[in-house]
């Protein structure tokens, strides 16, 4: 390709409308073009790219034994509300009827459509494993999209389906997924971290990210150090830290004028956090559920939220609290009239003091077992940075980064939904067992600029990058320099080196500015200086400086080069 017939255009100031450094450079780069919110149009050098990714995650899928299918676009609003996720997925995602008044849907994801082909299929237990997987366009109704290609409205995925008569076929399809993807980001280019995570609207159990880690990434990851321990934030647990056993005392109520927060009745009574139960009143769509924790830790919602299996989750508000005789900071956990959680970081060995759900007042010496009677108890604690391992001695640290693939063992969810069934092999229609795994195509462009990118421009990877090298012709307006430009152009390709030549009209320096911006793993230049002796200087995208090097030897030392070049 000659950059002068080259579809897009470089600019040389930052776009105003971008703050991620993916964001700012494919814009910069003439790589993307956006539409509308969230939804952007792939420019020739992106594409390219895109289709490198592609077919690496193709080739991979292949090697695991996954087949490729095209489902359609459009589908029958039905079976979502057959799953149960129309309801689930909300605003999301956009729904809209045909001229027949038909209900469609535009989905984000694709567990009904492939569980409803499957089904017409799959008879009996000798029709069973095996994995079918799909490129293609989607569209999310993303409330806030961000960071050009990070969070969008329309987006590229591949996404995979397993399928398999029991739980031990599952866990050997999951681990194929795994080692499949692990190998595609290896070729791509990125690092990324596989951690615990939580399964979202998609279902199922066991569940894990593999996440890029990135300042600018909008998930937090918590990670110990130490060991192999790493999960997202909503899913991550930690060692809790308790207080020798004590003696039970007489359950009391104190006077605490004005202390509302757990800081301050601490302060007040000068004891410590950790012996104090922070009680809040949730909203579980239309039911108010009293959530206690130790004081000196947070709850996780998502934790909390999927316990309770609820549709919507939110703090009740002054209006609610004074529907039920709630009293906002004095709430207890001694309330036998609503349903109860508690955290498992509170012991029945500890004298705590709690709410009393009057005002002004606590309880001391509130005991678990005693005065606290719960409905149910277990972990809704939120990790944070310092805490405990929970598989090692080590201190958890917290990280940023971006969610690049995630897998799933869906087990019967939709199956059972949807009766998607097959024959055992005593011959009883039994669900089918299934699996979900997803890549974001867009995401592992946007993701290894975020990872690679210098203050120069954009770092590729050489297996994703549009062009392997690029030719610096310089002054074009000399006949020999154009044609030596040219036939090292055509020799690098004829070779099956991807190769970029720049033949514009234009100064060196916006050339050069240009070819490190685009980030092409190889630069060849082509100047007045060097053909006179018989030579041209080479360079790789990361290094300060080239090397003048032969003629003849272009097409060795960038091979070589290429080779070495990660």
């Amino acid at each position: 390709m000659k950059m002068s017939q080259l579809f897009g255009r470089t600019l040389r100031d930052r776009p105003s409308e971008a703050d991620l450094i993916s964001h700012v450079l494919l814009l910069q780069a003439g790589m993307i073009h956006q539409v509308s919110t969230g939804v952007y149009s792939y420019l020739p050098l992106a594409w390219k790219s895109i289709k490198k990714i592609e077919a690496i995650i193709r080739e991979e899928m292949d090697l695991a034994g996954a087949q490729e299918v095209k489902l359609g676009i459009l589908q029958n609003r039905e079976i979502w509300k057959q799953s149960g996720r129309d309801e689930i997925y909300g605003p999301d995602m956009l729904r809209l009827k045909d001229r027949r008044e038909r209900e469609l849907a535009l989905p984000p994801t694709n567990e009904e459509l492939i569980t409803e082909t499957v089904k017409t299929v799959v008879q009996s237990y000798n029709d069973l494993p095996f994995i079918l997987y799909q490129i293609q366009t989607k569209f999310r109704d993303e409330p806030r999209p961000r960071g050009g290609l990070i969070r969008v409205r329309e987006f590229d995925m591949m996404d995979a389906y397993s399928f398999d008569a029991d739980e031990d076929g599952l866990d050997l399809n999951y681990q194929k997924m795994i080692s499949a993807y692990t190998k595609s980001f290896e070729r791509c280019g990125i690092k990324t971290v596989i951690v615990d995570a939580d399964s979202g609207a998609i279902g199922g159990k066991d569940s894990k990210e593999f996440i890029l880690l990135a300042d600018s990434g909008e998930d937090t990851i918590i990670m110990c150090p130490k060991c192999d321990y790493a999960a997202n934030d909503e899913k991550a647990s930690f060692e809790i830290l308790r207080h020798q056993p004590e003696p039970a005392q007489t359950l009391e109520s104190i006077h605490t004028p004005n202390q509302t927060s757990i800081e301050d009745v601490s302060n007040f009574l000068n004891i410590s956090q950790q012996k104090t139960i922070k009680t809040i009143a949730y909203m579980s769509d239309n039911e108010i559920i009293l959530v206690s924790i130790r004081g000196d830790l947070e709850i996780n919602e998502v934790k909390l939220k999927n316990f309770l299996k609820s549709k919507e989750l939110s703090i009740a508000d002054d209006e609610q609290l004074k529907k039920y005789n709630l009293i906002k900071g004095f709430l207890s956990p001694i309330n036998k009239d609503f349903k109860t959680i508690i955290d498992h970081s509170i012991t029945p060995e500890t004298n705590y003091c709690a709410g009393a759900n009057e005002y002004g007042y606590h309880h001391i010496n509130v005991l678990l077992g005693r005065d606290i009677m719960p409905d149910s108890q277990l972990d809704i604690a939120l990790a944070k940075e310092g805490f405990k391992c929970i598989k090692c001695p080590g201190n958890l640290v917290s990280k940023r980064g971006i969610e690049i693939g995630h897998v799933f063992k869906l087990g019967t969810t939709y199956s059972t939904s949807m009766n998607a069934n097959f024959l055992n092999h005593e011959g009883n229609p039994t669900p089918i067992i299934m699996g979900c795994y997803g890549i974001g195509v867009g995401r592992i462009l946007a993701g290894s600029i975020e990872q690679h990118a210098d203050e120069k421009g954009i770092v590729f990877p050489k297996n994703i990058a549009p062009y392997q090298a690029i030719v610096v012709s310089l002054n074009t307006d000399k006949k020999e320099i154009k044609e030596a430009a040219l036939k090292i152009y055509d020799h690098l390709n004829s070779n099956g080196i991807e190769t970029i030549i720049d033949d514009r009209n234009t100064s060196a320096g916006v050339k050069f500015n240009d070819a490190d911006l685009l980030g092409v793993p190889i630069r060849i230049v082509v100047s007045s200086r060097n053909i006179s002796k018989d030579s041209v200087e080479i360079k790789i995208r990361t290094a300060n400086d080239g090397e003048l090097i032969h003629l003849d030897t272009v097409l060795q030392k960038t091979s070589q080069l290429l080779s070495e070049y990660k």
